[in-house]
């Protein structure tokens, strides 16, 4: 099993971040379903609960996050495709709902609210270090974390009370006097971080292509980039995108706080 010491925690982070939004992964499962092209009228209506005004606001944040491409840029009829990165979260989507599967309690029937509680449970800034330290380190008390991790004070006790509420991190005292400890969900993140850190890795430019692996790019401009377009609109979505994950094992209960569910408004 994949330690979680080998993650890079901003990168880790900075990935989580982009899918972690509402509705992103409901938006990339209807145009994986439905596309291979969906105007912004047709996404919205594929979505229960989400409205065309804030199914564009979303898609044009998709956009600018690299998950979506549109052919015209100008043309507000013009449809969304998912672009080549969003083609190769199949094995995040795996991911995320095999550990939640396994690790959290099942409040989320499909699976595209199980991604997104479990991006929302894992993309906060400091997360990723602290549950580092304490996969290295054990059991820590505050001021132990706050020194290693470089977390600002006010901001590390916010986290930890949202990594305990969210059954990640469990404590045995108080925060002055208490050891803080990883929760066996906590424990079960290594193959979570090594499979977003390898997406995130496969899509930035500083990243060194692997040998006998096929490193895709961003389509060139002009002609080529014309055609690049074409065919993949012609393209289906690939059906491993959202394939089903391993038979849940039993979950291991614990309390989960509204903070793990925010409100999805419009």
């Amino acid at each position: 099993m994949p330690s979680t010491s080998t993650a890079d925690p901003q990168a880790v982070e900075t990935a989580l971040r982009r899918l972690a939004p509402n509705w992103t992964t409901d938006i990339v499962r209807a145009i994986a379903k439905y596309g291979p092209t969906l105007p912004v009228r047709e996404v919205a209506g594929c979505v229960p609960a989400l409205s065309e005004s804030y199914a564009s606001k979303r898609l044009a944040g998709m956009r600018q996050d690299g998950l979506v491409d549109r052919d015209d840029a100008f043309d507000k009829r013009a449809p969304y495709r998912l672009s080549r990165q969003a083609l190769t979260l199949g094995p995040v989507y795996r991911s995320l709902t095999q550990w939640s599967s396994e690790h959290v309690a099942p409040t989320m029937l499909e699976r595209p609210g199980r991604i997104e509680d479990a991006l929302q449970r894992l993309q906060p800034i400091g997360t990723t270090k602290v549950v580092q330290l304490l996969a290295e380190g054990g059991s820590m008390d505050f001021n132990r974390i706050a020194a290693e991790s470089g977390v600002y004070r006010q901001l590390l006790a916010v986290r930890i009370a949202r990594l305990q509420a969210d059954g990640l991190v469990v404590s045995n005292g108080s925060r002055n006097h208490g050891l803080y400890t990883l929760t066996e969900a906590g424990q079960a993140l290594g193959p979570v971080y090594a499979t977003v850190q390898q997406w995130h890795d496969r899509h930035t430019a500083k990243a060194p292509a692997r040998s006998g692996s096929r490193v895709l790019t961003v389509p060139e401009q002009g002609v080529q980039g014309a055609r690049t377009a074409a065919a993949l609109r012609r393209s289906p979505v690939p059906s491993s995108l959202f394939s089903h994950a391993p038979q849940p094992q039993p979950p291991v209960p614990y309390a989960v706080t509204a903070a793990s569910h925010p409100a999805r408004g419009r």
